[in-house]
C-alpha cells in the first residue's frame, strides 16, 4: 500500500495536480452558486453547510498531499513552502471556527471559508498554466488570450443573480464592465455603488488587480509558488510578457511585481483607511472594503469608487488629505515598476555608503549609472507632466471648479489631483460639464499621454511622447541622430515610438467616426473625449457613457481592450513574422 502511495506521488505528480484541479474547480463552481446565483433561502442555508465541509475537505487533501509529497522527497523542497503556508492558513481558520479564540474571533466569517477553497483552485490552476510551454505559444498572443479570457469570465460572473439587487445585468452592460474592469479604465455605464452587491464589488476589485498587472503575472507567481520552479521555456514566455531582457532574472522580477503591488496597496488601505470618518460608514467592514477597494484602483489606476458620484461625493471631494493618498498610490502604480525598482536600488546603495562612513570611516563607493537612463527619461518627463498640468489647470479652472474650494492650499490640492488624474488613473473630484473648454482640451492631450512604460497605466506612455517630441526639437537643429543624458537614441526607437502615435491617433480617429454614426444625437466634443478616455484606459467622462447605445458600448468596449493591450501589440500578434531576406536596396530620400 505504501510503496503504491509512494509510486503514485513521485511518478504522478501531474495526475495528482489534475484530480486536484478538477476537485478544487467543482469547490470554487459551489461557492460561485452560492455567493453569486442562488436567491433560495432555504438553498442558501445548506450551501452554506455544505461549503464548510468543502473547506474541510481540501484541507484535509492539501495537507495529506503535502505530507507525502515531503515525506517520499525525505526533504522540505521549495516546492514544498507554498502548500506549509497554504495549510498554515487552514489550520488557523478551523482553530478560530472551532475554539473561538477572540483574537481570532474574525476568521469565523465564512468569507475567509470562500476565500481558501478559491485560493486552492487558483494555485492548481496557475500550476497548470505553467505548462503552455507544451504547445507552441507566441508569447505576445498568450497576453492578449489572457486579458481576452479574463473579460469574458468577468463578464459572466457580472452577469450572475446576486451581483446586483435588482435586475442582472445584459450581456453588452457586462462585457463592457468587465472591460473597463480589466483594462483599468473606470469608464461605467451604471452606478457601481448602488447597482452592484458586495458580492458584485468584489469581482469588479478582483477584476481590476489582475487586470492592472495582468493574469499572467498573477498565475506566473502563484504557479512558481506552489510547483517550486519554472522550466526555461516557462522563463522564455515570462521574460518576453514581462520585458525583461535578462532570462535567468524572470523569477526575481516576477516576486518583486508583486511584492512592490501588494505594499503599495497595503500602505495605502491603511492610510485611507484613518483619513476617512468611521461616522460616513455603516461599520467598520464597510470601511475597511472601502479603503481596500480605493487603494487598488488608485495603484491600477482603475478610477472605480464604490461611493455614489465617485470622489466628487461631498465626503470625499473636500477630503484633501485622501486625495493626495489617492493622488501617491496613482503616481506611484504610473510611473512602472523598473523605475521603482531602481529608485529602490539606488536609495539601498546610498544608504549602505552612509552607513559605512560614519560606523566604519570608509570612503564612499561610486557607481555609474545606478539610475538607468529609462529611469531618469520617465523621471523627467513625469516630474514636467506633473507640473505644467498642476499649473495649467490652476490657472484655467481658478475662478470655475477650483471656486467651491476654499483656501489656496485646497486650490492647489485639487488642481493637482485633477492634473495627475487625467492622466490614465480617472478621479475626479469635480463636475466634468464644468471644466472649461481649454482645460477639456489640456486634459484630453494629458489623457493621451498617460502613464510611463511597464506602470499599470495606459496611453501612448510618458517616454514615447518625450521621445518623438524631443526629437522633433533635434531635427529642428538640423542633428541627424537625437541625443540625450550624453546618449545617442537608437533610430528603432524613434521609429518606434512614431509609429505607437500613429497608431493611436488611427485607432481613436476610428473610434470616433464609428460612434458618430451609433450615437449620432451625442455632440463631437462629448464623442471625442470619450474615445480619448477609452483608449487611453483612463476612465473620466463628459457624462455620455450610461446613455451609449449598446452599438456605442461595444465600440467603447473595443476601444478599451485596444488601447489596454496597445495597438502595436496586437499588430505584432496578429501579422506572422515573415522572415528577413540578407538584401539591401539603395537608400533613397523622400520629399517632406
Amino acid at each position: 500500500m505504501l510503496s503504491s502511495v509512494k509510486y503514485i506521488v513521485k511518478y504522478r505528480e501531474k495526475t495528482v495536480d489534475r484530480v486536484m484541479l478538477y476537485i478544487s474547480l467543482l469547490c470554487a463552481l459551489a461557492v460561485l452558486f452560492h455567493l453569486g446565483y442562488n436567491t433560495d433561502k432555504a438553498t442558501a442555508q445548506q450551501f452554506a453547510r455544505i461549503t464548510t465541509w468543502l473547506f474541510y475537505g481540501l484541507a484535509v487533501l492539501s495537507a495529506l498531499r503535502t505530507a507525502l509529497s515531503i515525506w517520499v522527497a525525505k526533504r522540505i523542497a521549495p516546492a514544498h513552502y507554498g502548500g506549509a503556508i497554504l495549510l498554515l492558513y487552514f489550520v488557523v481558520v478551523v482553530l478560530a471556527r472551532q475554539t473561538g479564540l477572540g483574537v481570532l474571533s474574525f476568521l469565523q466569517q465564512a468569507e475567509w471559508l470562500y476565500f481558501g477553497i478559491l485560493i486552492v483552485f487558483l494555485t492548481e490552476l496557475s500550476k497548470s498554466s505553467l505548462f503552455f510551454d507544451n504547445f507552441y505559444f507566441n508569447p505576445t498572443i498568450l497576453f492578449v488570450i489572457s486579458f481576452l479570457a479574463l473579460i469574458f469570465i468577468g463578464a459572466l460572473l457580472l452577469m450572475l443573480p446576486r451581483t446586483t439587487p435588482g435586475q442582472p445585468l445584459n450581456f453588452v452592460d457586462a462585457l463592457f464592465m468587465a472591460t473597463s474592469g480589466v483594462c483599468i479604465t473606470g469608464l461605467s455605464v451604471i452606478d457601481v455603488a448602488t447597482r452592484l452587491t458586495g458580492f458584485g464589488q468584489m469581482v469588479l476589485l478582483v477584476l481590476i488587480q489582475l487586470g492592472g498587472l495582468g493574469i499572467m503575472t498573477f498565475t506566473g507567481f502563484f504557479g512558481y509558488f506552489f510547483s517550486g520552479g519554472f522550466s526555461y521555456k516557462n522563463q522564455l514566455m515570462y521574460s518576453e510578457i514581462l520585458g525583461d531582457n535578462k532570462v535567468g532574472s524572470v523569477i526575481n522580477t516576477l516576486f518583486k511585481i508583486i511584492f512592490i503591488t501588494l505594499f503599495f496597496e497595503a500602505v495605502g488601505a491603511v492610510l485611507i483607511y484613518f483619513s476617512v470618518e468611521a461616522s460616513d460608514f455603516r461599520s467598520h467592514g464597510d470601511r475597511l472594503f472601502f479603503a481596500v477597494f480605493h487603494a487598488v484602483s488608485a495603484f491600477c489606476n482603475a478610477g472605480f469608487s464604490t461611493m455614489a458620484e465617485g470622489m466628487y461625493h461631498p465626503i470625499l471631494r473636500f477630503n484633501y488629505n485622501l486625495q493626495l493618498i489617492i493622488a501617491l498610490l496613482f503616481i506611484m502604480g504610473g510611473l512602472g515598476f523598473a523605475i521603482v525598482l531602481n529608485t529602490y536600488t539606488f536609495i539601498k546603495r546610498w544608504s549602505i555608503n552612509v552607513f559605512r562612513r560614519i560606523f566604519y570611516g570608509r570612503s564612499f563607493v561610486y557607481r555609474a549609472w545606478v539610475i538607468s537612463f529609462n529611469s531618469r527619461l520617465i523621471a523627467w518627463a513625469t516630474g514636467i507632466l506633473i507640473v505644467f498640468g498642476t499649473l495649467a489647470i490652476f490657472l484655467l479652472e481658478y475662478d470655475h471648479t477650483l471656486a467651491e474650494h476654499e483656501g489656496i492650499w485646497a486650490k492647489w490640492v485639487s488642481a493637482f489631483f485633477t492634473a495627475t488624474s487625467s492622466r490614465t488613473a480617472g478621479f475626479t473630484i469635480s463636475s466634468m460639464p464644468g471644466f472649461t473648454f481649454p482645460t477639456l482640451m489640456l486634459i484630453m492631450l494629458l489623457m493621451w499621454i498617460g502613464a510611463s512604460p511597464g506602470s499599470t497605466g495606459g496611453g501612448i506612455k510618458t517616454t514615447t511622447f518625450a521621445i518623438a517630441f524631443l526629437n522633433i526639437i533635434s531635427l529642428a537643429r538640423g542633428k541627424d541622430d537625437l541625443e540625450l543624458f550624453k546618449r545617442k537614441i537608437s533610430n528603432d526607437t524613434v521609429n518606434k515610438a512614431f509609429a505607437i502615435i500613429m497608431l493611436s491617433l488611427l485607432a481613436m480617429g476610428v473610434s470616433v467616426f464609428a460612434l458618430t454614426i451609433t450615437d449620432g444625437d451625442k455632440s463631437l466634443l462629448d464623442i471625442a473625449f470619450e474615445c480619448f478616455s477609452a483608449y487611453a484606459t483612463c476612465g473620466l467622462s463628459l457624462g455620455i457613457t450610461p446613455h451609449l447605445s449598446d452599438g456605442g458600448k461595444v465600440i467603447i468596449t473595443f476601444t478599451m481592450f485596444i488601447g489596454r493591450v496597445g495597438m502595436l501589440t496586437l499588430l505584432v500578434a496578429l501579422i506572422k513574422n515573415t522572415k528577413n531576406r540578407n538584401i539591401t536596396y539603395p537608400q533613397e530620400k523622400v520629399l517632406f
